[in-house]
């Protein structure tokens, strides 16, 4: 049994997080029995009723061996500083030095700008671009550009590193995104989000077709026990997640009857927002988003992976097509639509192909 709890930060600016090893984890590497403990914990945060959301993304495997080795972890109030050395069973506390955010500047590159006003500005993010600073993507994010479109006017809600930002697309995933250049406006739209009063639709090429052609999916998703990198579909624990999908196109159909086809268009309409969640869900149908390198499991047909070659495709081929709302200051029904990027439009026109 393991289980992980972020206590109270201490007086000198720290936090400490408590990970409990079981029996069940003794005996193995103390970092990877630590990471584990992480791992569960977060996967099945109801079992404490604890949200422990947070901890996969501040105590990787990597970050407990550093930790380890600066004696800041410890059993029964002794350091322990040998991730290699078996673990015991008990409560090790982690003592995390406070992190100071590095504040992004503003950096001068394009923004393909489709609607601005006093409150908010709609972008529409190229695939490559994180959305804001990070471990690994310091600069080039889109915090970095919003600082120089918008200048101070950017809502400070989001903290140092997130001005601005009330939702997230990941690095690789091109699309519409909002971004609030006042705290009201900020507010606003994070109940909209918080509330599911958003409209968004993707679409998605996919290796196959999820059968039947449409219809929901809804599970929980949180992060895999195997994997904590990665996300899944989860028996118990985890958030909620909706998806409604429809199968617009279907590519490479095999002359045998009833056969599946290469691959498919599908248009995606989340009804939450969770980490990865359309590409949790198309790889839970058997479907995965063509280019995904992390839920992707399995290669495409020869004549897919010739056309993904072929169209330049280097990232999962999901593009947030639809975002609509209600301006969360004025009322005015805002709804915004684009059209593939180019590498996702040449993929699809060589799947026609087929």
């Amino acid at each position: 049994m393991s289980d992980s709890t972020k206590d109270d930060p201490d007086t000198d600016g720290t936090d400490l997080i408590s990970i409990l090893i079981g029996p069940d984890q003794a005996g193995i590497r103390l970092d990877k029995a630590l990471a584990i403990g992480v791992a569960t914990a977060e996967a099945a945060p109801d079992r404490s009723g604890t949200d422990t959301s947070h901890i996969a993304s501040i105590l990787s495997r990597g970050r407990i061996q550093t930790l380890l080795a600066l004696g800041a972890i410890s059993l029964e109030g002794s350091p322990v500083t040998d991730g290699s050395s078996r673990a015991l069973a008990g409560i090790y506390h982690v003592r995390l030095p406070a992190l100071i955010e590095a504040t992004p500047q503003p950096e001068a590159f394009p923004l393909n700008v489709l609607y601005e006003d006093a409150e908010l500005v709609v972008i529409e993010k190229p695939a490559g671009m994180a959305a804001h600073p990070a471990p690994g993507n310091e600069t080039g994010t889109l915090v970095n550009a919003l600082l120089h479109h918008c200048g101070t006017s950017l809502s400070g809600i989001g903290g140092v590193a997130r001005p601005g930002i009330v939702h997230r697309l990941d690095k690789d995933t091109s699309g519409v995104m909002v971004a609030a250049k006042t705290d009201r406006a900020h507010a606003g739209l994070s109940r909209l989000f918080a509330s599911h009063d958003i409209e968004r639709t993707y679409i998605a090429l996919t290796r196959g077709a999820p059968a039947p052609g449409s219809g929901r999916i809804e599970t929980r998703i949180g992060r895999s026990t195997s994997d904590r990198k990665k996300m899944a579909v989860l028996k118990a624990g985890g958030r909620n997640a909706i998806t409604d999908y429809v199968v617009e196109a279907r590519y490479g159909m095999p002359a045998k009857a009833g056969a599946a086809p290469l691959a498919a268009r599908v248009a995606c309409t989340l009804h939450t927002g969770r980490t990865h969640q359309i590409r949790v869900h198309m790889a839970s149908k058997g479907s995965p988003i063509l280019g995904d390198a992390v839920y992707g499991s399995g290669s495409p047909a020869a004549p897919v992976r010739a056309a993904m070659l072929e169209a330049g495709l280097t990232r999962q081929a999901l593009h947030a097509s639809v975002l609509g709302f209600i301006h969360p200051v004025t009322g005015e029904p805002l709804r915004f639509e684009t059209e593939l990027p180019a590498d996702m439009a040449g993929l699809q026109a060589v799947l026609t192909s087929l």
